[in-house]
């Protein structure tokens, strides 16, 4: 395999930012806890809905408007509401009652009164906002409210906030355990040169006073509060329908009025995406809300029903092919990562974000099923083998929880590879893809741990996968197959592992290149060798993520 020099300095520097708008830490602090964590001010009352009005100001890089939060009270005493400095909250009201606060940094607690109310209740309360919110200079990678010109000098705004999270422009509680169940509108004041779009579909166009209009936007679906995001510019729109799994689906696609043709070409992508996924992960999880694909002022995001698509109108990442073995250029990247989100990642959420490597892990290996569904099983295993290059192996992918934290950038690719080489250990298609359908069928709408995914695929497969989840997911460490032959036996353990380490892996052996399964521990292990079998090699199936080496270190027979 050639190696392009600029390609490896430019997968590096992806690498090292991939994780859209994570602060990397080290340390925490008391916000840090606040804003991770299920503390005493975002218990006992659930998110049912958002219904969020926004009026950006372009000139002044401000926003104002109004959160009304229903929610399911269970007798809470103290609301804690996230909105980020320099933003500021208002005022809190709710059936003509004005809440009073106190304001904690990022954090802002209402007093609320339940001791005559009969619980649980459910309620509305109204939060009105304004502020300068953190302006995103480098999206996605830095996160927060985007102010920019399209090239005809018109006004394009959007957010993206994955990380930094929603609190960056709205009051809300920020945290991925609680998804409003009944999912958000979106209300988008704007001048009426201007095209608003938002998650789920169009419920409103109302002319405004003062050449203002305003757009309304409803998704019916649980969504993490990071997705719902307004697109703001001069727009136009195309559509077509998908005849998938749960029926008719509408895939609407929304560009600058100057990329129309481009768009409709590149756009193809989006059929193929859909109807590989549905294949291998079941259907798409969100046919109320639709599928729509909206050019942005940034790379991309994968933000529920309404996908955000900046990769210039090109297959590849950028144009690159982040593998490094040629498939990657077969299709566009951003089209086809991003809304693999839609099952791993919006369908099935983590609820610590510690535990993202189940968002991008799986979706990063939606890119591997994508490859293998269009150009056969060699090209997606060379596809994800190729990946391995971008792998540091310098932290655990999770991350520590309670934080607000992520683990390492390794959620993308050796989640993949983790993924991949699980398969290998199943060894039996049709129950690997049962079992992502599964997946996506149990964990309908929810917020998940990784030990859940862990012990179902466990579960579903018959094999005790935990020693190997803990292994991959927890350490830094490559599992390595240690080996050496004496005059008629092949001896074998694991190094580099955890404790009780156990994982089978497929080998071939010797001059006849036989075929065989080693069921391989940390302790030595060997098997006999044919008599006829001179040539004392072993050579890894390539398809497993591991190292290997014959050493010259000898045990006692």
């Amino acid at each position: 395999m050639y190696f392009n020099p600029i390609f490896i300095i430019l997968s590096l520097i992806i690498s090292t930012n991939i994780c859209f708008a994570q602060e990397n830490k080290n340390y925490f602090t008391h916000q840090d806890t606040l804003r991770g964590s299920i503390g005493k001010g975002r218990l006992k009352w659930n998110v049912l809905k958002y219904e969020i009005t926004v009026q950006p100001d372009y000139d002044n890089k401000t926003i104002s408007g109004e959160n009304k939060i229903t929610f399911m009270d269970s007798g809470i005493d103290m609301m804690q509401i996230d909105l980020q400095t320099p933003m500021i909250l208002d005022s809190v009201t709710s059936d003509n009652q004005t809440y009073s606060f106190e304001r904690e940094e990022n954090v802002y607690w209402i007093k609320i009164n339940t001791e005559t109310e009969k619980l649980p209740i459910k309620r509305k309360f109204s939060f009105y906002f304004h502020g300068k919110p953190k302006e995103a200079i480098n999206a996605p990678w830095d996160g927060g409210w985007i102010w920019k010109k399209d090239r005809n000098g018109n006004p394009w705004m959007s957010v993206a906030c994955q990380g930094l999270g929603a609190s960056v422009w709205i009051p809300c509680k920020d945290t991925q355990e609680d998804e409003p169940d009944e999912g958000a509108v979106l209300n988008i004041i704007i001048p009426d040169s201007l095209t608003a779009i938002g998650n789920g579909r169009l419920m409103s166009q109302n002319n405004l006073n003062n050449h203002l209009i305003q757009y309304s936007w409803s998704v019916t679906s649980p969504i993490n509060s990071y997705n719902i995001v307004p697109y703001i510019g001069k727009y136009t729109h195309f559509s077509e329908n998908y005849l998938g799994l749960k029926g008719n689906l509408n895939l609407d696609y929304w560009v600058l009025d100057y990329n129309l043709i481009k768009a409709k070409k590149q756009f193809n992508d989006v059929k193929k995406m859909m109807t590989a996924f549905e294949y291998w992960f079941g259907q798409y999880p969100f046919y109320e809300d639709g599928y729509k694909l909206i050019e942005a002022p940034h790379l991309g995001m994968e933000h529920q029903s309404a996908v955000a698509y900046g990769n210039k109108f090109m297959n590849g990442y950028l144009g690159t092919d982040l593998s490094n073995s040629g498939w990657g250029l077969k299709w566009d990247f951003i089209i086809v990562h991003e809304s693999g989100h839609e099952w791993f990642g919006n369908n099935i959420t983590a609820k610590d974000v510690a535990d993202m490597w189940i968002h991008e892990g799986f979706t990063n290996y939606s890119e591997t099923l994508f490859t293998e569904y269009y150009y056969g099983k060699n090209a997606a295993n060379e596809y994800v083998q190729g990946l391995r290059n971008r792998i540091t192996n310098e932290k655990n992918i999770i991350g520590p929880y309670g934080v607000n934290k992520e683990g390492c950038n390794d959620m993308y690719d050796k989640g993949g590879n983790l993924i991949h080489t699980i398969r290998q250990i199943i060894n039996d298609d049709d129950k690997f893809r049962k079992i992502l359908i599964g997946l996506n069928q149990n964990f309908y709408h929810s917020v998940v741990t990784s030990l859940q995914v862990e012990n179902f695929i466990s579960l579903k497969s018959g094999i005790d996968l935990s020693s190997i989840f803990n292994q991959y997911l927890r350490t830094t460490k490559i599992p390595k197959l240690e080996y050496y032959f004496t005059k008629n036996k092949l001896f074998y353990h694991w190094t580099n592992t955890i404790s009780n380490f156990k994982m089978p892996v497929k080998i071939k052996l010797g001059s006849e290149h036989t075929e065989i399964w080693l069921n391989v521990e940390n302790t030595w292990k060997s098997i006999p060798m044919k008599k006829n079998n001179q040539l004392k090699k072993l050579k890894v199936d390539p398809n497993f993520y591991i190292e290997s080496n014959e050493t010259s270190k000898r045990i006692v027979n």
